[in-house]
């Protein structure tokens, strides 16, 4: 099942292999949304909702066993 959220610009679902050689599937979840807390645009209502929704997919799914939320990367400051 594919996760789609108002707040999520893309979610796929990566394999990632740790240092032990142990494999886990990741979602990974591209928003647009200031995921730092010191930026001035940053908040955390939103980003508490849109981690909520992503948490609920997961434990309603198979999916994946964890995720991370990451901005676009035209939006990382250089």
């Amino acid at each position: 099942m594919r996760f789609t959220h108002p707040l999520a610009k893309k979610a796929k679902i990566w394999p990632m292999k740790s240092l032990d050689g142990s494999e886990r599937r990741v979602l990974v979840v591209v928003t647009t949304l200031a995921l730092d807390p010191d930026n001035e645009n940053y908040k955390k209502k939103l980003v508490d909702r849109l981690s909520d929704a992503v948490a609920v997919h997961l434990a309603t799914t198979a999916d994946a066993d964890a995720f991370i939320l990451l901005n676009r990367m035209r939006d990382w400051d250089a």
